[in-house]
């Protein structure tokens, strides 16, 4: 049986050479020892900030990866995990400067190397967009799993029942998240309106079209049999998703440090903790074993949503974030083991009975 160490091993690799590289990233830009440890201290806890934002991220990939055929299943995790570190962790913060400051890409390049702050300051400028697009996002992949008509097993029982009774009405989550965008449309100042309400709307449309497309593209690859088990579209649909819970993240790392390598290294440490995570959630069929680990994940990306449109008007700390996310899944981890021993108990009363 494969160990708990060896789904790790290669993120271990990868944190020694990524540590080693921050190390001598802080040995270059600080000349000074002190300034080097203060680089590995804060690539450490970069690390830490990602795979605890992205741990539902992990358990809802898994899910989605039991779908898919074991080629695609194969292509996620390797072709994904390079988009992840390197698309979401170097070129989206570069593409937000890129269209902010209406600069070329090289132009954004070489001021994340020289000028860090203006650079971090552009980023925060784009705060509310990527908030609204990635609360939007994220709200409806959420509500689309509570909203099910296949879901028949329920962890918050009277909550996730109730909303159970509208999966037959369409569109539910849709105007759902509608009245929430509208809702903080009418708090927030008037010169952030239109900026909020187009990145909200190009929140929906990406998703729509992810679900559309991703539908399309897998009816094309063969029979309905095997478009069911997720293929291109299916792996389209995770890379978005990724890329949503990844804003957080990303913004969330400069507070901590300008430097857009770091930010790079750190967070690309967490992403293949992540990966890992999934693999190990989908070869040992973790979800199969706690009946309720994915409802924990679903109410985590909801939270998460929230807070993202929150963080238009306020700023809600990436520790809160983390531990309300955090805080969902191991109660469903605890509401999981409590189930199976109830029904060890029952099925052995049971037995006894017969």
């Amino acid at each position: 049986m494969t160990t708990l160490l060896h789904y790790f091993r290669w993120a271990f690799l990868f944190t020694a050479v990524g540590l080693a590289l921050v190390f001598w990233l802080g040995w270059a830009t600080t000349g000074t020892l002190a300034g080097a440890l203060g680089f590995l201290l804060i690539g450490g806890v970069l690390a830490v900030l990602e795979i605890s934002l992205s741990f539902d991220n992990a358990i809802v990939n898994a899910g989605k990866l039991r779908e898919m055929t074991p080629a695609w299943q194969r292509r996620f995790l390797t072709w994904g995990i390079v988009i992840a570190v390197f698309g979401m962790r170097i070129v989206f913060p570069l593409a937000v400067v890129v269209v902010a400051a209406d600069i070329t890409p090289w132009h954004a390049l070489v001021l994340a190397a020289t000028r860090p702050a203006e650079y971090a300051t552009i980023i925060g400028a784009a705060h509310l967009s990527i908030a609204a697009f990635g609360g939007a996002f994220l709200m409806m992949v959420a509500l689309k799993y509570f909203f099910s008509e296949s879901k028949d097993v329920h962890w918050i029982a009277h909550i996730e029942s109730f909303m159970g009774r509208f999966s037959t009405v369409q569109g539910m989550e849709l105007a759902i998240v509608l009245v929430v965008i509208m809702a903080f449309a009418n708090i927030l100042p008037e010169s952030d309106v239109g900026t909020f309400l187009y990145a909200a709307m190009a929140g929906l449309l990406t998703y729509l079209v992810v679900e559309v497309g991703g539908h399309l593209l897998d009816a094309r690859q063969g029979t309905v049999a095997v478009a069911a088990k997720g293929g291109l579209g299916a792996f389209l649909y995770l890379e978005v998703l990724d890329a949503s819970f990844s804003f957080d993240g990303v913004i969330g790392a400069f507070a901590l440090t300008q430097n857009l390598f770091l930010i790079a290294i750190g967070l690309g440490i967490g992403a293949f903790y992540v990966r890992s995570l999934t693999i190990m959630l989908v070869e040992r069929q973790t979800l199969a074993q706690f009946r309720y680990l994915e409802h924990g994940a679903f109410w985590s990306i909801l939270i998460l949503s929230a807070i993202m449109f929150a963080q238009t008007i306020w700023h809600i700390p990436e520790l809160v974030t983390g531990l309300l996310g955090a805080g969902f899944i191991a109660l469903s981890v605890v509401s999981s083991l409590h189930y199976n021993r109830c029904e060890a108990a029952r099925q052995a009363a049971s037995g006894g009975d017969i």
